[in-house]
């Protein structure tokens, strides 16, 4: 009887809470919330780290906008520095060339002066044939289609120290329409009655002027004449080809 008694007290005592059910259940409460807090503490320095960042490298919107301001000045600073470049070289291989064909013309001028005191040297010489008045060479250039532009030498060494004076003309040769036509001094200069180029030399001088030639008119040859006062008149022809420097037909 006692022990059913005792049975019965065991089986109406209260039974334990929860919390005293079993020691270890604390423990494993306590270890997920300190994961959790690290896995917290974890994110929020990532998202912090990642605001940091971002705060540091993205550029504010005024200083993109002046950024790119300054990119397109800079840009247009080497355009215009490679527009100079580019017209300063262009101004220099332009002033090279002129200076190239200076150089060629001065050049060709001295070689045509030495020639002329070599020829003059000899002329004047001892040794140099002696010769009266007479038109030693004569040149014609081209000013355009119709007008050129001639010097002769003019020379003289019968008569040592005497001064030759007197005037020069020319006339041309050539062929008009199919005919031939000699064309004088004053149709030349299109002046009626045109006085000639005067001269005055003891040994050698070079006398110049313009002649114009009419619209379809070939030259063929060109006559200088020599009119000394008190003498008689001097000529001598030359072949248009040769005077112009021209090549004859199938010469190369």
């Amino acid at each position: 009887m006692r022990d059913r008694l005792a049975i019965r007290s065991k089986m109406n005592e209260p039974s334990p809470p929860p919390e005293a059910v079993g020691k270890p259940a604390p423990e494993r409460h306590q270890g997920h919330g300190l994961a959790y807090t690290v896995i917290a503490v974890f994110l929020l320095a990532l998202v912090f780290g990642a605001w940091g960042l971002w705060k540091v490298f993205a550029p504010a919107p005024g200083d993109a906008s002046a950024q790119l301001e300054e990119q397109r000045e800079r840009i247009a600073a080497l355009e215009q520095n490679v527009a100079n470049l580019t017209r300063s070289d262009q101004i220099s291989r332009n002033a090279n060339t002129a200076l190239q064909g200076t150089l060629a013309e001065r050049d060709e001028e001295i070689a045509g002066l030495r020639a002329d005191v070599a020829f003059y040297e000899r002329f004047v010489g001892a040794t140099g044939q002696r010769r009266g008045l007479t038109v030693h060479a004569l040149s014609l250039k081209p000013q355009d289609a119709q007008a050129w532009h001639f010097v002769a030498t003019l020379t003289q060494n019968l008569n040592r120290g005497a001064i030759n004076q007197g005037r020069a003309t020319l006339s041309v040769e050539g062929t008009r329409d199919g005919r031939m036509q000699q064309l004088d001094w004053s149709s030349l200069r299109q002046q009626p009655d045109a006085p000639g180029v005067d001269y005055s030399f003891k040994y050698f001088q070079r006398v110049e002027g313009d002649v114009l030639l009419p619209p379809g008119f070939k030259p063929v040859r060109v006559i200088v004449r020599l009119q000394p006062k008190g003498g008689t008149a001097v000529e001598r022809s030359f072949t248009w080809a040769d005077a112009t420097g021209a090549q004859a037909p199938g010469q190369q």
